[in-house]
C-alpha cells in the first residue's frame, strides 16, 4: 500500500527512541560536558585554594604549610570578631526590620489600581544599580556639609551628624543603604506571589466584612509563607556576603566599625601586606558560617507547609 513504509519507518524510529531514552547511559553523556565544566571551574578552584587556608603565603612566592595557625590567628584577631558581630547585625536587621517592610510594600503595590507597574519598576531600579553608584549617591545624600539628610536636619536645629565617619552612626547608614538597594528585588518576588493569589478569595473575605489589614494578615500573608521563607534564607546568605556596599562606603572604617567578615577578608589577602592563605581561611569561615545559619533556618523556620 503506498505510503505504508514511512509509515512502518516511523514506527521504528519512535521505537528505536524510546528503547535510547531509557539507557541511563544517554543521560550521563548529555550531562558530562556540564560535569566536566562544573568541576573544572568551581570543585578544583574550590578543593585547591581550601588547601591554601593551612599555608602561609603571599600569593606570589613558595607557601609554607602551617596547619591550623591562620584559623587560631582569626578567631584571636578582635577586630574579626567585631566583624562577626557586624555580620549578625546586618542578619538581624534584614530578617526583623527588611523583611516586614517587603511585605509590608509588596501589598501596597498589589492593592494599587492605578500606575502599579510604574511603582514596580520605581521599586527595582536600585537592585540594577552599580554598588558604585549607590555609595556615591548616598555618600552625597549623607554627607555632613551639603547632604539633603543633615540640610532638612539643620531645619529643626539639629546640629550636622557625620554618618558615615562617626562610629555610632556609620553601621546604621550601610545598613540602611544596603537595604534600600536590594528591598526592590525582593518586593518584586513578594509581589508576583501575591498578584498569583486568586481574586476570588480576597473578594469573598472583602464581602464578609474583613478589613485591608485582616485580609492581609489572615488570607495575603498565610498563603505567600513559601516565598516569605524564600526570602528571609536570601536575606540571610545576603548578609553574609555583603562587603562591595561597605568597601565602597566606609572602607570598613572608622576604625572598624562597619567591618564585615568579607571586607576583612579582602583588607587581609589584598592589603599592604597580602596573606592569601588567611584571606583564604576567612573564606572558609564564612562558608561555613553561611551554610550553618541556612541550615538552621531550613530545620527550624523554613519548613512550610503548602
Amino acid at each position: 500500500m503506498p505510503g505504508s513504509l514511512p509509515h512502518r519507518l516511523s514506527r521504528n524510529e519512535g521505537r528505536q527512541m524510546k528503547h535510547t531514552l531509557r539507557n541511563p547511559w544517554v543521560y550521563l553523556l548529555m550531562i558530562v560536558p556540564t560535569l566536566v565544566l562544573y568541576c573544572l571551574f568551581f570543585i578544583y578552584p574550590m578543593v585547591t585554594s581550601s588547601f591554601y587556608a593551612f599555608t602561609d603565603w603571599n600569593g606570589l612566592s613558595n607557601y609554607k604549610f602551617i596547619g591550623f595557625n591562620n584559623f587560631i590567628d582569626v578567631f584571636n584577631d578582635s577586630d574579626f570578631i567585631n566583624a562577626i558581630g557586624n555580620n549578625m547585625l546586618f542578619i538581624v536587621f534584614a530578617v526583623c526590620v527588611q523583611v516586614p517592610l517587603i511585605i509590608f510594600f509588596a501589598i501596597l503595590i498589589a492593592n494599587v489600581r492605578k500606575l502599579q507597574r510604574l511603582y514596580k519598576t520605581t521599586v527595582f531600579i536600585p537592585s540594577i544599580l552599580s554598588t558604585s553608584v549607590i555609595g556615591i549617591l548616598w555618600g552625597f545624600v549623607l554627607h555632613p556639609n551639603i547632604g539633603p539628610v543633615n540640610k532638612l536636619l539643620s531645619v529643626f536645629g539639629i546640629d550636622p551628624v557625620y554618618w558615615l565617619a562617626d562610629s555610632a552612626w556609620a553601621l546604621p547608614a550601610v545598613l540602611v543603604v544596603n537595604a534600600w538597594q536590594w528591598m526592590g528585588f525582593y518586593i518584586v518576588l513578594v509581589l508576583a506571589a501575591i498578584l498569583a493569589l486568586p481574586k476570588e478569595m480576597n473578594e469573598a473575605a472583602e464581602i464578609d466584612g474583613a478589613s485591608g489589614f485582616q485580609r492581609a494578615w489572615y488570607l495575603t500573608v498565610p498563603l505567600i509563607k513559601p516565598i516569605i521563607s524564600v526570602v528571609v534564607m536570601l536575606s540571610i546568605s545576603g548578609a553574609m556576603r555583603v562587603v562591595d556596599i561597605v568597601l565602597v562606603m566606609t572602607q570598613g572604617g572608622p576604625v572598624g566599625a562597619t567591618e564585615v567578615m568579607a571586607s576583612y577578608l579582602v583588607n587581609e589577602a589584598m592589603g599592604v601586606n597580602p596573606n592569601y592563605g588567611l584571606g583564604t581561611s576567612i573564606s572558609l569561615i564564612i562558608f561555613a558560617f553561611a551554610l550553618l545559619l541556612t541550615a538552621l533556618y531550613q530545620s527550624t523556620f523554613g519548613k512550610v507547609k503548602e
